[in-house]
């Protein structure tokens, strides 16, 4: 456990329980065609980004961000304090959408060029698979599949 401090004794204070994600991340190594692809063809906000190390987009209320290993896993710069990460090989992200929106969903998918490589129907709900440009494998997927409600899905 280097790198942590611990207290001799535990905080008597009662911890919130987790009750969302806040961001998650991909590893990428050609960011222009990621920042193309998660922009043009999945049509998320644009956030922020850092030539040749990562690109930052906004999903709802949850941040999307897109890190190329090579640079992320070597040691931070001045100014960045972020432990260093990194991942090789395919990822895997889903996004929820409605039961109700996945046949557009495929229907852009399929017109921008991009396979849909498997269709389950799960109790519940449904998934469509298929890959970004770094070969993850993306999901979108109706909320049901885990027991959750589509009402949670807002629009932003």
């Amino acid at each position: 456990m280097s790198g942590q401090t611990q207290s001799s004794e535990p905080s008597s204070a009662p911890a919130t329980p987790l009750s969302r994600v806040l961001e998650t991340c991909l590893y990428v190594t050609d960011l222009a065609a990621a920042e193309a692809f998660y922009r043009d063809v999945l049509g998320l906000a644009l956030h922020s980004g850092q030539d040749g190390r990562q690109v930052f987009f906004r999903c709802g209320q949850q941040m999307v961000l897109l890190f190329n290993p090579d640079v992320s896993s070597q040691s931070p710069s001045e100014g960045l304090p972020i432990p260093t990460h990194g991942a090789r090989g395919e990822g895997h992200l889903c996004f929820a959408v409605r039961l109700a929106e996945l046949p557009a969903w495929q229907t852009r998918l399929e017109a921008h060029g991009i396979a849909i490589e498997r269709t389950i129907d799960w109790p519940g709900g449904r998934s469509i698979y298929f890959r970004d440009p770094a070969g993850n494998c993306l999901e979108l997927a109706t909320p049901r599949i885990w027991g959750l409600s589509e009402e949670s899905l807002t629009a932003v």
